[in-house]
């Protein structure tokens, strides 16, 4: 029978559940065990698609066309699994599910409650991707203890225990201990709290895990294990680290994966040396890279969370550290690109929905071209990277998406025929895993190596196949399409190291000890370009052109004063 680890947060949100859980996923595997991972969220929406990137930030896509939570791009990172849709449920789906059933009369005409047909469906939930191809089943419950929202996925994996036996459960509870600067002091009083409303719902932590600035005394742990009645070995320190992927050997020192194994009665040896040689080389990435992130959406990190980690993990292969430079689309419009983008290495485009900052994204795309900067476009970044060559190499001075220009003469983007006819938004798009035919010879194929590959999307709009013969008269290479030929999903420019655009989001399948294919020649060909045009140098230049350009916008307000 399946093992179940189920992971609680309390105290406060963004604590690293996700990375605590993934971390934990991966030390179980390099003991040998076969695990998967899921997210019970409590939100009602029926999934994140719909929700807006600065709240939820970035939706993660499996490959059976699953919009999901981000912490599912953690998950796969880190256990090098791929998940599916079934590992997100949230509470919108969920009572979705128990309606449909209450309508078809599934029920028999009983009072439909929370207990027992919310919390049923909750374990049905668990159960589905509880099967005999895994050993451990790793579950975090999204959100903090004490949410009102919560309260069903707690009872739920209360009575799983009881449904399962003891020794098939283990309770990780996440907490903080922070430190206070006045009295200089870390505080357990909320880890306390945290646990005693845990237990007032039934539920013992067998592990608490502390997050915390500073790493924990000995003396801090017992106060901790005697208040919340755990084995001081129990209580485990998450201190924070320089990089996230120093955390699963940082748990492992404290014990977290020992006594995980030991609550399940699980006996099985753990081999860490290939993450250790994958942290080495992380901590040995230290050759400066400068990319810039083009996005509307870069005040929030997470909205890009998969890019800005396939980065790096193309960083670690090249043996580079990257800076990502993160832009707001509309900072980079007009006279003002040059500037902005005159330091960078590297260029990429990412993905989103909706008018604002498409100007910018178009500049951005034209700087690169022109400029010989290593560029990459992903999802809407190709879509742009089309639209600006049409204008500025075409001549096709309106050239436009549909999307944002309806009545634009020249639709080099256009919306899918199979989408014509959809009316709801949620799940509708074209999602998931598709493949790919790439043109022999192409920059693209020589990435990969491959002739055909598979890519998770995630999209309404494309190329528009119309337009293909003048485009690819002018040096634009549509250089992967769909085995049946319709759609473009790869293009580039053969006269340019690295111009490079995909339909499609290559970054939800990079892994830190396997760099995407795409992410890893741009930094390559990023590392190129920084040489060419005197690296450190060049950068210096730049930035101090820029401060002296702010002095003297200063000045003139000054003298406008």
């Amino acid at each position: 029978m399946p093992k179940h680890v189920f992971v609680t947060g309390g105290v406060a949100s963004a604590l690293g559940k996700g990375l605590t859980a993934s971390s934990l996923g991966r030390l179980l595997k390099m003991r040998g065990l076969r695990v998967t991972m899921q997210k019970l969220d409590p939100y009602i929406n029926v999934d994140p698609g719909t929700m807006n990137p600065f709240e939820h930030g970035e939706v993660f896509v499996t490959d059976d066309g699953g919009e999901t939570d981000l912490d599912l791009g953690h998950y796969e990172r880190f256990i090098d699994e791929n998940l599916s849709r079934a590992s997100n449920a949230t509470t919108g789906s969920i009572y979705q599910s128990v309606l449909a059933a209450e309508r078809r009369g599934d029920y028999l005409g009983r009072t439909v409650q929370v207990i027992p047909h919310v919390t049923d469906e909750i374990k049905r939930r668990i159960q589905r991707i509880t099967t005999d191809d895994v050993d451990v089943v790793i579950t975090e419950v999204g959100g903090t203890v004490g949410d009102i929202e919560i309260l069903p996925f707690l009872e739920s994996i209360r009575q799983w225990r009881n449904e399962v036996g003891r020794d098939n459960v283990c309770y990780v509870h996440v907490t903080l201990v922070p430190f206070i600067g006045p009295s200089g002091e870390q505080k357990t009083k909320p880890t306390q709290h945290s646990v005693t409303e845990l237990r007032s719902r039934g539920i013992q932590p067998d592990v608490i895990v502390c997050r915390s600035e500073q790493p924990l005394s000995d003396g801090l742990k017992r106060k901790i294990s005697g208040q919340c009645d755990v084995p001081v070995r129990n209580v485990i320190n998450a201190a924070d680290v320089g990089n996230i992927y120093e955390l699963p050997l940082v748990l492992h020192d404290e014990g977290l994966d020992t006594v995980v194994c030991e609550t399940l009665r699980i006996e099985r040896e753990v081999d860490l040396a290939p993450w250790q040689s994958l942290v080495a080389r992380v901590e040995a990435a230290t050759k400066p890279v400068r990319i810039g992130l083009i996005g509307k959406y870069v005040d929030l990190h997470d909205a890009y969370l998969s890019v800005a980690e396939s980065l790096r993990h193309a960083g670690f292969h090249h043996g580079a550290k990257v800076e990502i430079v993160w832009m707001q689309s509309e900072e980079v419009e007009g006279l003002l690109a040059e500037d902005k983008m005159s330091s960078l290495d590297g260029i990429v485009i990412p993905g989103g929905f909706g008018p604002r900052g498409i100007e910018g994204k178009i500049r951005a795309a034209e700087y690169a071209r022109e400029r010989s900067v290593p560029c990459l476009g992903l999802c809407l970044g190709m879509q742009v990277m089309t639209i600006e060559f049409a204008r500025h190499v075409l001549g096709m001075d309106d050239a436009n998406s549909t999307e944002f220009n309806p009545a634009t003469t020249h639709p080099v983007i256009d919306l899918m025929h199979d989408q014509r006819d959809v009316v709801e938004k949620g799940g509708t798009m074209r999602l998931g895993a598709y493949y790919a035919v790439l043109a022999p010879g192409s920059k693209v194929s020589n990435a990969y190596g491959e002739p055909v590959v598979s890519e998770r999307h995630r999209h309404r709009y494309e190329f528009n196949s119309g337009y293909r013969a003048r485009f690819e008269d002018a040096g634009f290479l549509c250089s992967g399409t769909s085995p049946d030929k319709r759609l473009v999903e790869f293009i580039e420019l053969t006269d340019h190291p690295f111009w490079v655009g995909t339909q499609a989001h290559p970054e939800f399948k990079s892994r830190p000890d396997r760099a995407h294919p795409l992410f890893r020649e741009l930094i390559g060909a990023a590392l190129a370009h920084r040489e060419r045009r005197g690296g450190d140098a060049a950068d210096g230049a730049a930035d101090g052109a820029a401060k002296d350009r702010e002095h003297a916008k200063r000045g003139t307000a000054e003298h406008a004063r």
